[in-house]
């Protein structure tokens, strides 16, 4: 399999094409253990806080095999991450969950759309890689707990919906400028990534809005 051809820059180590997707999703996995261990301090009681506390242990756990394949290729995780921190951080910073219900829709459809936005790029690399991305995909009972809990709180007060329908449509629509800053970061990686599989940005993005559309109708939210 042909490499992936790289922008023309000039970074001050040179760092093959390969590194970047897997920097870009250890970013990730770092930044949600962070707002998985914060938000799990609103949860009402402590057998929802340890369900939130396990999904946090499991983006650690992810981190940490993202970062030793890095580590085996001679890349320092900080090197490999750098490119994609002020694009990343700055979805969690504008999406801060501000009680339970909105903390488990953040996660309903942040990770959601982060496998969808995986598995849209794991099929332009080679087989390792491909394989580890992959692997990194969330456990589908946490999408399963998440969603229960959204369709208690509706069960419990009616007007949450409207409340977290508007919630997940802002979530989709930082998540959709999120990937579009870390388009313009990457340099182009990840767009050549993407073309590979014969596919672009635009159709990839639409097709995240449309699985995206499909979650809200399940827990009983509008898209």
């Amino acid at each position: 399999m042909a490499p992936v051809a790289c922008a023309r820059v000039r970074p001050r180590r040179p760092r093959p094409c390969r590194d970047r997707p897997v920097g870009l999703v250890a970013y990730g996995e770092l930044l949600a253990f962070d707002r998985l261990a914060a938000d799990a301090r609103l949860a009402p009681d402590l057998r929802r806080r340890a369900a939130l506390s396990e999904m946090a242990a499991a983006e650690i756990a992810h981190y940490r095999w993202l970062t030793d394949r890095l580590a085996a290729r001679g890349v320092t995780p900080e090197e490999a991450m750098a490119p994609y921190v002020e694009a990343l951080r700055a979805y969690h910073d504008s999406t801060e969950p501000r009680d339970w219900a909105e903390a488990v829709t953040k996660a309903y459809v942040g990770d959601a759309i982060t496998d969808d936005f995986l598995r849209g790029i794991a099929d332009g690399l080679a087989g390792p890689d491909r394989a580890l991305l992959l692997d990194v995909l969330h456990d589908s009972r946490y999408a399963e707990f998440a969603g229960a809990e959204i369709r208690a709180a509706i069960e419990a007060d009616p007007r949450a919906a409207g409340r977290l329908s508007m919630w997940a449509r802002r979530l989709l629509g930082e998540a959709l400028s999120q990937a579009g800053r870390v388009a313009a970061a990457d340099r182009g990686a990840l767009v050549a990534l993407i073309g590979r599989t014969g596919g672009d940005v635009p159709g990839l993005l639409r097709r995240l809005t449309e699985a995206h559309a499909a979650r809200m109708t399940a827990v009983g939210l509008n898209n």
